[in-house]
């Protein structure tokens, strides 16, 4: 190799070296400036929520401009749930019971409307805190209010009774009381932390 190509290839190699560790170091700074900001000043998930309109079990039509005014959660499940929605919802009404009588409204929606109707919803949501709504609507309606939400479900196949499971996303979206998308809602964490920080929101 000739003098001159093999000084410049460890310069080359430095170089590169630097780019990368600039780029890293710009990254780095621009997540330190995004975890630091506080939930509120951070941008909106502008392609999470948006208009959507459901039954309850007394045929009352929930939407998102009935909520206006109100901060809410919403989570996606279904009845014949085994463990996950069921988990979830009882943690979300511990919470709800430590803020008392400013618990939040709570939306339970289906993401099976074939064998939960809006009185199945109910009555399942009955085990839980009064502030847990469950809703249900046509297919079609359904579907919509998943892509609202950029909820992921899909049917999986039946079994030779007839049974089947759905496959779908779990997470719990806390909206404003414009209906915005704040923030997934962290369930996880002692039920008094989750509280104060939904009080906020009021």
């Amino acid at each position: 190799m000739p003098e001159a190509e093999a000084n410049n290839a460890p310069r080359s190699r430095t170089f590169a070296i630097r780019i990368i560790a600039t780029v890293l170091a710009v990254a780095l700074v621009g997540f330190a400036a995004f975890m630091l900001t506080s939930p509120s000043e951070r941008p909106r998930g502008a392609l999470i929520g948006g208009a959507f309109a459901l039954q309850d079990g007394a045929g009352k039509t929930v939407s998102d401009q009935t909520l206006k005014g109100k901060p809410f959660l919403v989570y996606f499940g279904y009845t014949h749930c085994p463990d996950v929605c069921p988990t979830e919802l009882a943690r979300i009404s511990d919470i709800l019971e430590k803020m008392g009588d400013k618990a939040i409204p709570t939306l339970f929606i289906t993401v099976d409307p074939e064998r939960d109707t809006p009185k199945v919803m109910q009555e399942y949501v009955s085990s839980f805190n009064p502030a847990v709504v469950g809703l249900s609507g046509s297919q079609q309606a359904v579907e919509a209010t998943e892509k609202t939400f950029r909820v992921y479900a899909r049917k999986g196949q039946k079994q030779p009774d007839g049974d089947y499971s759905m496959d779908h996303s779990s997470i719990v979206y806390l909206m404003d009381k414009t209906g915005a998308f704040v923030e997934a809602f962290n369930v996880e964490r002692s039920p008094e932390d989750a509280a104060k920080d939904l009080e906020k929101y009021l």
